[in-house]
């Protein structure tokens, strides 16, 4: 009897344990099921299924540029990801250096083919020994104060944009960042001499760089530059050197406006106002910007016209040095040869001559 119920009471107690286990395991369920949030462990949705979202959803949304909310003045830090940063690093290392790097060698290319084939120009009467004022000190310093900060930017520029593939290799990664460093701060306070520079080129010249009659004879003359002996009528600029006057004074007030908005793009907006305006004209371009959209537009716009103004500058150097005799003349003593102003200026130099003589006769009038 003692034996009979030794065995009831297991079989009872084991038949109480398995049920115990049942209800536990149908407890578990009822969680997992009933209650989503207990489910949730390690960011796993309910039922181990990804729910309605997926992860190539939530990343093409923030591709986008999805604006979240954010208790800071700068809405933009509510922006996980700015999208155009990709577009802006593509054009700039793509299409902007690679044909930037081909117009600077083609300038080169042709200039060096243009002088083999054409040579120097000389003075073809031979210089006379008598010199004529051409620039005056004030003159000559506007020149030079615009020429030598161009430079300066120029070089520091296409560090910035070349330098990582043609410098650092030579020089090493310690002695370019450090160069660039220093760089960048010239190539920032350099800038304000260049302004004052095209400031006063603006005043001192723009009178005699307006297009005239004369002008269009240059043009079918080709400047004489292609042929000897032909000597197309000139004023004290030529319709060459007008056209570079307008290139520096039109490129360097955009390229200053532009490098302003790069210094100070939380005040200075480059790209809102022109599209703005560009879009009286019928054109459909955002207007609403961020800061950092300003940036990224302002940067690739100043890279263009410094690659487009560094390309006719050389030209420039080009005519007034190795290309031309006596021409370097003109602003390094301000003096040159008679016979290359009858040349290269010849109304000019008929109205420097009739200076003189119409201020001799008022004054034989006065007397």
């Amino acid at each position: 009897m003692g034996l009979w119920l030794r065995r009831v009471f297991r079989a009872a107690a084991f038949l109480l344990l398995l049920a115990f286990w049942a209800g536990a395991a149908n407890l578990t369920g009822a969680l997992i099921v009933d209650n989503p949030a207990a489910a949730q462990v390690e960011g796993k949705p309910p039922g181990s299924t990804l729910g309605s979202t997926s992860d190539s959803d939530l990343w093409r949304t923030l591709r986008r540029g999805f604006q979240g909310n954010v208790s800071l003045t700068d809405k933009q830090k509510g922006v996980a990801i700015q999208s155009e940063g990709d577009n802006w690093r593509a054009v700039r290392n793509g299409p902007l250096s690679v044909y930037g790097g081909w117009l600077m060698l083609a300038v080169i290319v042709v200039l060096a083919v243009f002088f083999a084939v054409r040579g120097r120009i000389r003075v073809e009467a031979g210089l006379s020994g008598r010199t004529v004022e051409r620039f005056n000190p004030l003159e000559r310093f506007t020149h030079w104060l615009t020429a030598s900060s161009f430079i300066v930017l120029a070089l520091t520029g296409l560090n910035v944009l070349y330098g990582k593939y043609v410098l650092m290799p030579i020089i090493g990664q310690g002695t370019f960042a450090a160069l660039t460093y220093w760089g960048k701060l010239t190539h920032n306070y350099i800038a304000f001499a260049f302004m004052i520079g095209i400031a006063m080129m603006l005043v001192l010249w723009v009178r005699d760089n307006l297009p005239s009659r004369d002008d269009v004879t240059w043009i079918a003359k080709g400047g004489g530059m292609f042929v000897k002996g032909v000597h197309p009528p000139a004023r004290k600029f030529n319709f060459g050197q007008k056209v570079i006057f307008w290139i520096v004074i039109l490129g360097g007030l955009s390229i200053t406006y532009s490098g302003l908005s790069l210094m100070f793009f939380f005040d200075v907006k480059a790209f809102s106002g022109a599209f703005a305006l560009l879009n009286l004209l019928g054109f459909d371009l955002p207007t609403q910007l961020t800061a950092l959209q300003e940036s990224q537009l302002t940067q690739l716009w100043h890279a263009i016209l410094a690659l487009i103004m560094t390309a006719v500058i050389i030209g420039h150097i080009y005519i007034g040095t190795l290309g031309m005799e006596g021409a370097f003349d003109a602003m390094s003593t301000g003096q040159v040869d008679e016979n290359w102003a009858r040349e290269h200026h010849s109304l000019w130099v008929a109205e420097v001559e009739l200076e003189p003589q119409s201020a001799a006769q008022q004054r034989g009038g006065d007397e």
